[in-house]
């Protein structure tokens, strides 16, 4: 029989307390306790999830085999180096640090010690994402909003690194090819930071990526698009739904096998397994 992976969650905020409540569900993990730089966060969520609160960082650096971290950005690169000169396999909630130079040196270091080092890029993992994959062929264009009200709990980092990083994680991941020119424009609202952003990226293939995002819209949108030659595809992450618009006749569509739909004039909606992607 394995040994039990053992796993430390560092941050029980927002973010942290859903991986500390997947990870003591997993069968295959020991959960050896969570920190919190708040004693009395710490406290509570110790009591409510029924798991050790260890109050000293390194005292569970020591006892875990992976730490996940789910702290403010500004801390993520000092914690996870820390983690991995320790020898920890680590997870660190996106945005992985503040600065690509950061990001290069915690991977490089992650290589060196032959080290698993992810990020919570947990959209990736989306169910309606995954089926996506099987039916974007060679698109010209994907246009991807996610828009959502101010809120203070995130101000240390713009909205590229809060939202739009979804976006273009998932781009790239569906393409799989090389960035050949990146634009982009933003503006402050209510923090330091970028509020409202806008890029558009261009791949070696031609096709052209409309990405936006805003922490400063008075409603919640979240929606991908993408044009091909035979279809026009709408995900909509809020719901996990997905519609495809094809000009196209009944006997094309039904030799589609790998995919379970039903057929609604020349629409089609892909049925998605709906869960937690953090699972």
């Amino acid at each position: 029989m394995m040994d039990k992976l053992k796993v430390g969650v560092i941050g029980v905020g927002h973010m942290g307390q859903y991986h500390v409540n997947v990870s003591v569900n997993i069968a295959q993990v020991e959960f050896v306790g969570c920190f919190d730089a708040d004693a009395n966060r710490l406290k509570e969520i110790s009591e409510r999830f029924e798991i050790p609160a260890v109050p000293d960082l390194d005292d569970l650096i020591d006892r875990a085999d992976a730490l996940v971290i789910a702290v403010p950005t500004v801390l993520h690169f000092d914690i996870a180096k820390k983690c991995l000169e320790r020898g920890k396999h680590v997870l660190v909630e996106k945005p992985m640090t503040e600065t690509v130079e950061q990001a290069r040196e915690l991977v490089n270091l992650a290589e060196e010690k032959k080290l698993v080092l992810q990020v919570g890029h947990v959209e990736r993992f989306n169910g309606a994402v995954m089926e996506l994959k099987k039916v974007v062929d060679r698109p010209f264009l994907i246009e991807a909003r996610r828009l959502a009200p101010f809120n203070p709990r995130i101000a240390d980092v713009g909205v590229v690194l809060d939202l739009m990083i979804h976006d273009i994680d998932i781009v790239t991941n569906l393409l799989g090819e090389e960035i050949k020119s990146v634009r982009a424009a933003g503006t402050s609202a209510f923090t330091k930071h970028e509020d409202v952003a806008a890029a558009v990226i261009q791949f070696e293939s031609g096709c052209v990526a409309n990405i936006s995002a805003s922490r400063a819209t008075q409603n919640k949108i979240r929606t991908l698009t993408i044009t091909q030659e035979k279809a026009y595809i709408i995900l909509d992450f809020a719901t996990q739904d997905i519609d495809i618009h094809r000009m196209a006749s009944q006997a094309y569509l039904m030799t589609r096998e790998e995919l379970k739909y039903r057929q609604e004039s020349f629409v089609e909606k892909i049925f998605v397994h709906k869960d937690n992607p953090l699972r």
